[in-house]
C-alpha cells in the first residue's frame, strides 16, 4: 500500500510551457491525501525557487535533490553542505575560466555573472530573479548547492575540479552540482525515515536525469511521457506527458485516487 509519493516539479508537476501546475494535478494530489497519504515535493529547486506550484498542499519538501528536507514547510529534518575545498577550487577555477553559477546556502541564492545561458535557464523555467553578488565572499559558507553553466562536453573538466561532488544534470545548460553522494534517493530515506514510512510503501514521479536515483529506489518509480529515454528505463511505469495530465493519470491507473 503506497502511503507516501514524492515529486518532482519542473517537466513533471509544472510543465516547461505554462510554468504553473494545473488544476487537475492540484486536485488529484489532494485526493491523494484526503487518502492518508503523504505528499512530498522531490525538487532540484530551493525552497525560495519554488514559486509555481499554485495553491498545491504538500507534507513536506526535500529539496536541492535531497541536500535540504522539511517536514511540513519549515521544519528542517537534513541538510548536507558541499565541501569548503570543493567551494575554493571550483571559485579558483572560474577566476581563469569564466564560469557562471549560482551558489546556494540554506536560506538564499547567488549568482555570481549573467550569461546567454543563465538568461536562458531563466526564461524556460520562470526563475525567480538572484541577485548578483561576489561569491568569493561566500567561500567559507555553508553551500549546498552549485547551479553551474556549462556544456555536457565541458562535464568532465568541470568535475575534476570537484572531486568531491556530483553532477545531478537535467537540463543541457545547467548543472545542479552537489556533495558527493548526495541525491534525491538520500531524500527519499530521510524524509520516509521522519515519518516512519518504508520505502516498499513509496511512489515517485519524474522527467530528468537526477530523478533516476529516486525512480529507482522507490516502491514504485513512475517516469513522465515527456522524459528522457533513460528515465523511462530506470522507471516501472511510464505514465502520460506533464501536458496531458500524466500524474492524474497515474494515479488512477494505480488505484491511489
Amino acid at each position: 500500500m503506497i502511503k507516501a509519493i514524492f515529486l518532482d516539479i519542473d517537466g513533471t508537476m509544472v510543465s516547461f510551457n505554462t510554468h504553473v501546475i494545473s488544476q487537475r494535478t492540484c486536485e488529484a494530489l489532494d485526493k491523494a491525501r484526503k487518502n492518508g497519504i503523504k505528499v512530498f515535493v522531490a525538487s532540484g529547486r530551493h525552497k525560495t525557487a519554488i514559486n509555481n506550484l499554485g495553491n498545491a498542499q504538500f507534507d513536506g519538501y526535500m529539496t536541492l535533490n535531497g541536500g535540504l528536507c522539511y517536514a511540513d514547510h519549515n521544519e528542517l529534518i537534513y541538510k548536507r553542505a558541499i565541501d569548503k575545498k570543493d567551494i575554493h577550487a571550483i571559485l579558483d577555477y572560474s577566476d581563469k575560466h569564466p564560469l557562471p553559477m549560482m551558489f546556494v546556502k540554506e536560506h538564499t541564492l547567488g549568482l555570481n555573472f549573467i550569461r546567454e545561458d543563465v538568461t536562458a535557464m531563466q526564461e524556460q523555467l520562470d526563475f525567480v530573479n538572484v541577485p548578483i553578488v561576489d561569491l568569493h565572499s561566500w567561500a567559507d559558507d555553508e553551500v549546498m548547492q552549485l547551479i553551474a553553466f556549462f556544456p555536457i562536453e565541458k562535464q568532465d573538466d568541470v568535475m575534476r575540479v570537484i572531486p568531491g561532488c556530483d553532477s545531478a544534470r537535467w537540463s543541457p545548460l545547467f548543472s545542479d552540482v552537489v556533495p558527493h553522494g548526495s541525491s534525491k534517493q538520500v531524500g527519499v530515506d530521510k524524509m520516509i525515515e521522519y515519518f516512519g514510512i518504508g520505502i516498499d510503501e513509496t511512489m515517485a514521479f519524474g522527467d530528468g536525469g537526477n530523478d533516476i536515483p529516486m525512480l529507482e529506489h522507490t516502491g514504485i518509480g513512475v517516469a513522465m511521457g515527456n522524459a528522457e529515454d533513460k528515465v523511462k528505463q530506470s522507471a516501472d511505469f511510464v505514465t502520460r506527458s506533464v501536458d496531458d495530465e500524466g500524474i492524474e493519470y497515474a494515479l488512477k491507473h494505480f488505484g491511489i485516487i
